[in-house]
C-alpha cells in the first residue's frame, strides 16, 4: 500500500523529522488561505498521486503569485496526471500539497528498501539526487552508495558516516545525517515499510537537511497491524478492479492487453502470461484466485476480469490441488451464465477431479451453448486464446 507524499511526511514528523511546511487543498478556492498560512511570496504546488515522475509530467509547479497558484490548482485538480510510472492511463489528482519554498544548495537521494538478494534491509544514497536519479543509476552506477543493515545490530553510526562522507557532507551535517538515517530506519521497521524514499533530500543554504519529497510503501501483509495507515489508504489511486479484487482477497493487477487471465498460483500466472506473449498475444491482467478459492470466488474473479472493456477473450488455467477442478468448472459456468458472457472463454484444467470438471464444462456447452472452449494442453490453450482475439 502506498502513501501520498503529505501522508508520508506526517509520519516523518511523528518521529521528530522536520519537513517543509505545507497545506493540503482539494479545491482551487482554498489556495488563498493556504498561501496566507504559509506566508512568503512563492510556493510549490504538488499533485498528490501514487507515482513518481510528477515533476517531469507537470505535476509539480513553482508559483510566484496567488493568481499563478490558483491557476495551477485549476489545471491539476480533477484531472489525471500521467507519468512514466503510471502510463498510459495516469491517476486522478484529487488533492494538492502547497508547500513553502526553501533555499536549496544541494539535492541528494536517500532510500531504504528490502534487498531480497542480500536478504537484508539496504540503504541507497547518491549525491546526484533529483528528477534524474534513475538515469544516474543506469549510466553512472558508481555514484550510487549502498549500506546493508545487519538485523542483529541494526543500522550503525559508522554506516551513516560512510554514506555521509560519500554524499560529500561536512561538519555538523555528518552528525545530522547519521541521526536522520537512524530515525528513518526506525520508521521503516516500526511502520512495516517495503520502501522509504526521499528524493530529493536537500541541503539548504544554511546547512540544514530536509526531505523535500517522501515516498512510502507499506508491506500489504503487515496492514493487519498497521491499522492507522490502512485507514488512510486512497483507493482512488488504484484501478477500480484491483480495489474490488483486494476487497474479495483476490490478487489482481491490471495490464494493457486484451486476454484476461485467471489462474491459481503466482508462478502459474507468470507462466501463463509468458505463453500468451510467446503465442503472439498480450495479457490484460494478472489474476490469482489462490489455492483455496470457492466457486463463488471464481465467479467474482471472472466478473472482475470482464469489467475491463479491453478483454476480448479469457484464458483460465487451473491446476487443481487444494482447489478441485469441478469447483472451478462450476464457478466458471455460474459466472458465464450470470454475466451473460459472449466473448470466448478458453479453459485448461488439470489436477484433482479434472475429468469431472471437464465433463461439467462439456455438458454446459452442449446444453446451454456457453462460449467455452476446453483444452487439455496449456500451450494449445494459449494459442486458442490468442487466435480468439485475432492474434497469431
Amino acid at each position: 500500500m502506498n502513501l501520498h507524499e503529505y501522508q508520508a511526511k506526517a509520519v516523518l514528523r511523528d518521529y521528530g523529522i522536520p519537513t517543509p511546511r505545507g497545506v493540503m487543498v482539494s479545491e482551487a478556492g482554498q489556495c488563498a488561505a493556504a498561501a496566507a498560512e504559509l506566508g512568503g511570496a512563492a510556493w510549490v504546488a504538488k499533485a498528490q498521486i501514487h507515482a513518481g515522475g510528477r515533476g517531469k509530467a507537470g505535476g509539480v509547479k513553482l508559483v510566484r503569485s496567488l493568481d499563478e497558484l490558483s491557476a495551477a490548482a485549476g489545471q491539476l485538480l480533477g484531472t489525471r496526471l500521467t507519468t512514466y510510472q503510471n502510463a498510459p492511463d495516469g491517476q486522478p489528482v484529487n488533492q494538492l500539497l502547497i508547500e513553502e519554498t526553501l533555499p536549496i544548495a544541494r539535492e541528494l537521494y536517500l532510500s531504504i528498501t528490502v534487498d531480497r538478494a542480500a536478504e537484508r534491509i539496504g540503504f541507497v544514497a547518491s549525491a546526484a539526487g533529483g528528477m534524474d536519479i534513475e538515469e544516474v543509476a543506469r549510466t553512472e552506477p558508481e555514484k550510487i552508495l549502498k549500506e546493508w543493515v545487519n538485523p542483529v545490530t541494526g543500522f550503525m553510526d559508522y554506516q551513516g558516516r560512510n554514506l555521509a562522507f560519500g554524499l560529500g557532507l561536512e561538519g555538523d551535517q555528518i552528525g545530522a545525517f547519521v541521526k536522520l538515517a537512524k530515525t528513518l530506519y526506525k520508521v521503516f521497521l516500526e511502520k512495516d515499510l517495503a520502501l522509504l524514499e526521499i528524493n530529493p533530500l536537500i541541503v539548504t543554504t544554511d546547512g540544514r537537511l530536509l526531505p523535500l519529497d517522501c515516498k512510502m510503501g507499506v508491506e500489504d501483509n503487515a496492514l493487519y497491524r498497521q491499522k492507522a495507515l490502512a485507514a488512510i489508504a486512497d483507493e482512488t489511486q488504484i484501478d477500480a478492479k484491483e480495489a474490488e479484487a483486494h476487497a474479495h482477497e483476490v490478487n489482481y493487477i491490471a495490464l494493457n492487453g486484451n486476454i484476461g487471465c485467471m489462474v491459481n498460483g503466482a508462478g502459474l500466472a507468470m507462466a501463463t502470461m509468458d505463453l500468451i506473449k510467446l503465442s503472439g498475444g498480450i495479457p490484460a491482467n494478472f489474476l490469482d484466485v489462490g489455492g483455496g478459492a470457492t466457486a463463488a470466488t471464481v465467479a467474482r474473479a471472472f466478473k472482475i476480469i470482464l469489467a475491463d472493456p479491453n478483454v476480448k477473450a479469457v484464458l483460465i488455467n487451473i491446476f487443481g490441488g487444494i482447489m478441485r477442478c469441478d469447483v472451478i468448472a462450476q464457478g466458471v459456468i455460474d459466472a458465464v451464465k450470470e454475466v451473460g458472457v459472449t466473448i470466448p472463454v478458453v479453459v485448461r484444467l488439470e489436477g484433482t477431479n479434472v475429468d469431472l470438471g471437464r465433463r461439467m464444462l462439456a455438458e454446459a456447452v452442449a446444453t446451454s451453448g456457453l462460449p467455452i472452449q476446453a483444452s487439455d494442453d496449456l500451450n494449445a490453450a494459449a494459442k486458442m486464446a490468442v487466435a480468439a482475439v485475432g492474434g497469431h
